[in-house]
């Protein structure tokens, strides 16, 4: 992993700045106005200090983590009741840890607000939570033997790598994420290691991981069809309302609704009751004719966004209607694709939902119902399967509040066991 500093007059100047370095993969991971400092600091103008990150890929054979009898006593339940049961965090002396580790993880520190303090007061396991959380998904997992930890791991990092593991599963992280997760602390852990690096590493690398948010971006060229594909009964038409609210009114942009859902009444009503109150065009499309019509008719538009019909994964006939709309429309006018999952939806469900919208079309993520869970695992599952990035999520079905642009560092905090 790469991190640096940039510095620039502006926000923007200093990241371009980042970007012809490292490329364009890198996060933003903190952003703060430099002090001023000196006799004539009133006279110089302000200057921005941005710190990304850049992953350097490693690939690495992934195991199940099982801690060793000899680290038994960290097992105990972490409470506040005895000195014993809470995970020792160690303070570094100034020799202790190299230069620019400590400048690296000072404003990623900040950002973690106290979460080591929150995991230490909040997570608990016990000998009884362990033995579920260790198995769980075993069938699943690859049967692989757990190297033995380095004589190098104190009780302390092997203690933090139990309390990681068991946290991340009980919030549905795939557990063969989690074991990527603690490989990557144990390969980095040094002697008297302390526990707030280890967790603003792990926090860097699911950061990472999710890389930036890709919400929807004006063609400068003129049309830009924007289609929603995915299950029934996940929000696609709430989803869609809610977004189209923030182009036309928020940013006063040229916005039609078309639907090809044809199936149901009642989606095509609801989208027709939101355009009417937004003043803005809406058409329900038939045919693959009418949809090049439809793109003819909004040319002078900025947007068109396209409801389609949720389908069995098993009902070919329904996929390939909504394929043969998409391709239609990709021959006349810039498109994106956005498959929408509910958060709620079981994993494996999510699996097999991602991998035949994949096999239609390229797509970004938005997640729904956010809300109705406390698990938020699965937007990291997802987004390691698929690659794909997210660029919304939806928290309630308000027109048109419920929706933000997607945010690793937030989910980040709430998988570590911190408040969101």
């Amino acid at each position: 992993m790469i991190i640096k500093k940039y510095v620039g007059k502006t926000e923007s100047e200093a990241t371009d700045e980042a970007k012809k370095e490292l490329g364009g993969n890198i996060v933003v991971m903190n952003v703060r106005p430099m002090k001023k400092t000196g006799l004539l600091s009133f006279f110089q103008s302000q200057k921005i200090e941005v710190t990304v990150a850049l992953e350097e890929e490693t690939e690495k054979p992934q195991r199940v983590y099982t801690p060793k009898k000899s680290l038994d006593s960290a097992s105990t339940p972490l409470t506040t009741g005895g000195q014993k049961d809470v995970v020792p965090t160690v303070t570094p002396k100034p020799s202790s840890r190299p230069k620019d580790i400590i400048d690296e993880s000072t404003a990623i520190e900040e950002k973690l607000d106290n979460l080591s303090s929150l995991l230490e007061k909040n997570i608990k396991f016990s000998e009884k939570d362990e033995g579920v959380s260790i198995d769980h998904k075993a069938e699943k997992a690859p049967e692989r033997e757990a190297n033995p930890p380095s004589s190098e791991i104190s009780e302390d990092t092997m203690s933090f790598i139990k309390l990681l593991y068991n946290t991340l599963i009980e919030n549905e992280v795939d557990e063969i994420y989690v074991n990527q997760l603690t490989d990557e602390v144990e390969k980095i852990s040094k002697p008297g290691m302390p526990f707030d690096f280890a967790l603003a590493n792990v926090y860097q690398k699911m950061v990472l991981k999710f890389g930036k948010s890709e919400p929807i971006e004006e063609n400068k060229n003129g049309l830009k069809a924007e289609i929603f594909i995915g299950p029934t009964g996940v929000g696609k038409t709430t989803t869609i309302a809610k977004l189209a609210s923030e182009l036309s009114v928020t940013q006063k942009k040229k916005v039609a609704l078309l639907t090809v859902d044809t199936y149901r009444i009642a989606a095509a009503e609801q989208l027709r009751t939101y355009a009417s109150i937004l003043e803005i065009p809406f058409r329900v499309i038939y045919s693959v004719d009418e949809m090049k019509q439809a793109a003819e008719d909004f040319k002078d538009y900025d947007y068109i966004m396209v409801d389609t019909a949720g389908h069995s994964l098993h009902n070919e006939e329904l996929k390939q209607d909504v394929e043969s709309f998409i391709r239609v429309l990709e021959d006349v006018v810039e498109c994106e694709n956005f498959l929408v999952l509910s958060a709620t939806t079981k994993y494996r469900d999510l699996i097999e939902i991602s991998d035949a919208y994949s096999e239609m079309v390229a797509y970004k993520l938005i997640f729904t119902k956010m809300d109705e869970t406390g698990a938020k695992g699965n937007l990291y599952n997802i987004r390691m399967h698929t690659g794909a990035p997210i660029a919304y999520i939806t928290n309630g079905q308000n027109v048109p509040d419920d929706i933000a642009i997607f945010d690793a560092q937030i989910i980040v905090k709430n998988l570590l066991g911190g408040k969101s």
